[in-house]
């Protein structure tokens, strides 16, 4: 049977400012394929912590949907009860690796993962790593936050706060929720999945891409709605490298443009061999 839709996916990946690699992500859109999967984790705890850890959280969650997608119709039945196990598991290893090596006390890592089955969108996501829908010239964040953000802003718009003082504000990126071995207080994993439409584009993210306000990102992605999604990747790196901030965090990201197999001759024709990953710093 055909598939219904048509992929065409990229990854990237930067240090942006930093000494080292905190992010790790995994993006399997293999074409005729029944599911797609990406897995997004940013680590936290420093050299030698933080990176295990998003290797850690990746691994374990990619290695359990690769395992249970294996029998589609059996996989489509449950993604969410598979994705909310997946992150479980691998919380459960990030405690047995923190009991076996204690010098990594602290360690965590947020987690965002997706899945498209037929039409539809499933994810789960634990701390500040954005899901994004771009559909029709409008950006959506569709995950939760997991951070102290969205109550500072809260706290802005009544008047609590101004606007410079709320978006400088010292504990604006503090996790809420966060993979770390130990109880994980919020999950956002919906039952039920968003229907996807041809033309829509996801992007999923570390929260270093957002040193790029999100009407930049929403102008980036209106620009290049009718490119490859690797020149998609290109321009958003090159924005958000040309910042030049001395504070910008590591960037990862994966977009996924999404097109009706009977229209996708020309897309492919166009994105032949541009797939991949793409790496700065």
């Amino acid at each position: 049977m055909q598939p219904v839709f048509e992929f065409d996916a990229v990854s990237a990946l930067s240090k942006g400012q930093r000494d080292y690699q905190e992010d790790a992500i995994i993006t399997d859109f293999a074409r005729g394929a029944d599911v797609g999967v990406v897995v997004l984790a940013d680590g936290m705890g420093g050299h030698a912590a933080g990176d295990v850890a998003s290797k850690i959280v990746v691994t374990e969650v990619f290695s359990e949907l690769m395992f249970q997608r294996g029998e589609t119709s059996r996989f489509e039945r449950d993604v969410p009860g598979t994705l909310r196990a997946a992150a479980m598991a691998a919380n459960a290893c990030l405690k047995g690796h923190v009991q076996a090596y204690p010098e990594t006390h602290g360690m965590g890592a947020t987690l965002v993962a997706a899945v498209v089955a037929d039409r539809h969108l499933y994810w789960i996501s634990i701390g500040d790593s954005p899901l994004f829908l771009f559909r029709a010239g409008a950006l959506i964040q569709l995950n939760e936050d997991h951070s102290m953000a969205p109550q500072i802003d809260f706290m802005a718009k009544s008047g609590l706060l101004g606007k410079e003082e709320a978006e400088k504000h010292p504990d604006r990126n503090t996790l809420t929720s966060v993979l770390f071995g130990e109880d994980v207080p919020k999950i956002d994993c919906p039952d039920a999945p968003v229907d996807l439409q041809d033309g829509d584009i996801l992007l999923v993210a570390s929260d270093g891409l957002q040193f790029l306000r999100n009407e930049e990102i929403e102008a980036a992605l209106r620009r290049n709605r009718s490119s490859p999604s690797a020149d998609i990747a290109d321009d958003l790196l090159q924005r958000v490298m040309a910042l030049d901030d001395p504070d910008l965090d590591n960037v990862s990201f994966s977009i996924i443009k999404i097109q009706d197999y009977d229209k996708a001759d020309q897309a492919r024709a166009q994105s032949a061999g541009r797939s991949g990953i793409r790496c700065v710093g």
